[in-house]
């Protein structure tokens, strides 16, 4: 999909691997509301909005610039919001309020050669979601064995707030989202 929104002509904003992760996360928090929230050791506080951390390395460190209300935006606004942030970050030119609110995060480093890793919690955030490399793997197809591109994804959860199965319900309803991207974006 990638590749078409790439080459598309009705997209004129460059839309990164990232951008669609972003963009399928949101939605899928839309449909998993209890990972969109904060525990701060006392209260369980769960959003309607989708705040979204973009995890972002810079010298030095790291940073997370937050993508307000991203639940309500299209394929091409966060991607534009989402360069702008980082941008900002790399730059040194982001603003603390910019860098504040957020209810979910997204971690990814399979641009940098990473397939598995185990991302920490943002505190106060429930959740965190770590986006791997893509790797091909085999599969069983009816002409025989054939790869197909996976991607390795890894969500850390707070176990006082979320179970493990709650987790998995919004894994597999991460991957069923990125399967029928065409399906999420016509919404």
């Amino acid at each position: 999909y990638h590749r078409r929104v790439k080459e598309s002509a009705f997209i004129t904003t460059r839309i990164t691997l990232n951008d669609l992760f972003l963009f399928v996360t949101a939605q899928t928090l839309s449909e998993h509301r209890d990972l969109n929230a904060h525990f701060d050791k006392q209260q369980h506080v769960v959003f309607d909005s989708v705040h979204l951390g973009v995890a972002v390395d810079v010298p030095g460190g790291l940073m997370v610039p937050v993508i307000k209300n991203a639940q309500a935006l299209s394929l091409e606004e966060i991607a534009r919001a989402s360069a702008a942030a980082i941008g900002k970050c790399r730059n040194g030119d982001i603003k603390l309020t910019e860098l504040e609110g957020g209810t979910f995060t997204v971690s990814n480093l399979g641009s940098m050669g990473i397939e598995h890793f185990t991302p920490i919690l943002n505190y106060p955030e429930a959740a965190i979601l770590g986006v791997g490399g893509i790797s091909p793997r085999p599969y069983r197809a009816e002409t025989g064995i054939e790869y197909i591109d996976c991607v390795n994804l890894s969500l850390t959860i707070n176990h006082q707030v979320i179970d493990g199965a709650m987790g998995a319900r919004f894994l597999r309803t991460f991957a069923e989202n990125v399967a029928n991207i065409d399906l999420l974006l016509a919404k």
